[in-house]
């Protein structure tokens, strides 16, 4: 679950992780209150899921309280455009207007899960304020990393080669440290699978903030972060992925054309690519898992077809725990239910493979049956073409 830039250094205060000063404003009207208090100068910057709002016009200087109200006027309620948001952009709802800081440098730290090691790595660099991905491409040798032991966490030496990396002096060196370890903290005591502060700030006076704030937490833990559950924002989320997530549905909004529906992630991957083999696109990932009941199929395909770009759609399942027979029964409720009119192509394999088969020739809907993987994505692929 992604959570916004104040939400993010509300939990990295509770930490005893330094932010700037400010609060947010859902009016203009806040926005010149928040000022008032916090300014002359601030900074006024959108609330949205997505980065790169700065060359969108969504960071904003304000030497005056009156001039913070004024951009917010603009800002708030405009759709915002940039790089991670697609063409469409998102609505912004809400700004975050902060102290505005004397800056001398931007660093960037970030921690992540390295799933080929096995370990939370902790990331630092002296190139901040740019995207990481690209320094990691072109100059890899000015990312620093320290991979954390589990059942140690991180530990104070480690943080200190990262400050010396950083090359923090003084006040700065120390501040820096107990950032670091209050970062890990805080990663580590929200569930976290990624907290990134780009830039990391180091003021003229010494002291280290972080300007921004970054942190995606595990949907798994959710159940037990009641309060870090409720900052979740359903109108940051596409609506079909928020309507997937009532009946326990792993899905995923793509750029292609096809719709796929399986159960359990390593077929779904398996699909997706033997579409692409096939010369199609995906036009989303939707595992409807091993214990999905009828129910959930049905609502299932519902959310599938109800995508606009999914112009055909395959159903590949493997009847291990689930049952074929069952799968068959939700989908031809559904598109009787529908009147869908897009071609499906339904490949069924395992538990009552054939009472499966049975349902779907009897329905008397024009679905269309394989008999392999390789032969549903060629045959959804050329009917999509």
């Amino acid at each position: 679950m992604k959570i916004h830039e104040y939400q993010g250094k509300q939990i990295l205060a509770k930490f005893g992780v330094r932010v700037p000063r400010g609060d947010v404003a859902d009016t203009p009207a806040a926005a010149r209150s928040i000022a008032e208090h916090f300014g002359p100068k601030v900074v006024v910057k959108a609330q949205i899921h997505a980065g790169g709002r700065g060359k969108g016009g969504g960071v904003k200087l304000a030497r005056n309280p009156l001039e913070a109200q004024q951009i917010a006027e603009k800002m708030i309620g405009m759709q915002l455009v940039t790089h991670q948001t697609g063409p469409e952009g998102k609505r912004v709802k809400r700004v975050l207007v902060e102290e505005a800081l004397d800056i001398a440098r931007e660093l960037y730290l970030g921690i992540v899960i390295d799933r080929a090691r096995e370990a939370v790595v902790v990331m630092a660099s002296t190139e901040g304020g740019v995207e990481i991905e690209k320094v990691a491409a072109e100059r890899p040798e000015l990312i620093f990393k320290e991979y954390v032991n589990p059942g140690a966490g991180l530990l104070a030496f480690q943080a200190r080669k990262l400050a010396f990396k950083l090359g923090l002096e003084g006040e700065a060196f120390k501040q820096g440290v107990k950032f670091i370890l209050g970062l890990y903290k805080a990663f580590e005591g929200t569930d976290a699978s990624l907290a990134e502060i780009n830039p990391l700030l180091v003021t003229k006076q010494g002291d280290v903030l972080a300007l921004d704030a970054k942190m995606n937490i595990d949907d798994n833990a959710l159940a037990r972060r009641p309060d870090i559950a409720a900052m979740r924002d359903l109108d940051e989320e596409s609506p079909l992925e928020v309507e997937a997530s009532k009946y326990s549905l792993n899905y995923i909004k793509l750029d292609g054309n096809v719709g796929c529906m399986v159960n359990g992630a390593g077929l779904a991957m398996a699909t997706m690519d033997i579409i692409k083999y096939a010369g199609g696109m995906p036009a989303n990932f939707l595992d409807v898992g091993g214990g999905v009941t009828e129910e959930a199929v049905t609502n299932a395909f519902k959310i599938l077809v109800s995508d606009p770009d999914v112009k055909g759609a395959l159903i590949n399942i493997f009847g291990g725990i689930v049952r074929c027979d069952m799968i068959a029964s939700g989908v031809v409720k559904a598109a009787k239910a529908l009147g869908t009119k897009i071609p499906v192509v339904i490949r069924l394999e395992g538990t009552n493979v054939e009472l499966g088969k049975k349902i779907l020739a009897e329905s008397g809907l024009a679905f269309s049956a394989a008999d392999g993987m390789k032969e549903a994505a060629e045959r959804i692929v050329g009917l999509v073409q």
